[in-house]
């Protein structure tokens, strides 16, 4: 069984050991490459979301979640320039618009848009997960840590919206044979 304290131990020490960091591997290069790209592909989604719903919740959901984003894109960009590692292309944010001016046929719903937002999610904590497994160096280790904290502790309140709205979509429950159904 993982032991967290062992662990924690482990990265804290390899800070103090003063050894001389090792450059970024072609893995970890490629991780923060592909993250920043998804990531500004991601900030620009929600920035539609946001002018394509007059939904408070939805929108404050929007609005926090392209905050999130800014930030992360801020840092993933400063981490990668001090590594002289390139930015990729990335897309342009969008400007405010009204979302009463998007005709109805070509108008997402508050419940798809909702659920977009969440497999935003899921796509970028699969990235933050697999850039931890790819990491060599314990700074970049706690880079993608950091971005999974974030994400999880944003999609806990964005979970409790979508379930209170009724816009989650739930998969049949499953009752094993022999299980009374209730």
């Amino acid at each position: 069984m993982p032991d967290v304290g062992k662990a924690l131990k482990n990265i804290i020490q390899s800070f103090v050991d003063e050894e001389p960091k090792s450059p970024l591997h072609v893995g970890e290069v490629m991780s923060c490459w592909s993250y920043l790209s998804e990531l500004a592909d991601e900030q620009v989604h929600s920035e539609a979301g946001i002018n394509s719903t007059t939904d408070p919740e939805l929108r404050k959901a929007f609005h926090e979640a392209v905050k999130m984003f800014k930030s992360q894109k801020e840092r993933i960009i400063a981490f990668m320039q001090s590594e002289g590692v390139p930015i990729p292309p990335l897309s342009e944010s969008k400007p405010q618009s009204n979302p009463s001016d998007i005709p109805l046929g070509v108008k997402l719903t508050d419940a798809e848009l909702a659920n977009s937002l969440n497999i935003k999610m899921v796509i970028l904590i699969t990235y933050c997960a697999n850039a931890i497994i790819q990491s060599i160096r314990n700074d970049v280790t706690l880079i993608w840590i950091e971005y999974l904290q974030e994400y999880m502790t944003f999609g806990a309140t964005l979970k409790e919206l979508v379930k209170r709205r009724g816009w989650l979509k739930v998969p049949p429950y499953y009752y094993a044979p022999g299980t009374p159904i209730k």
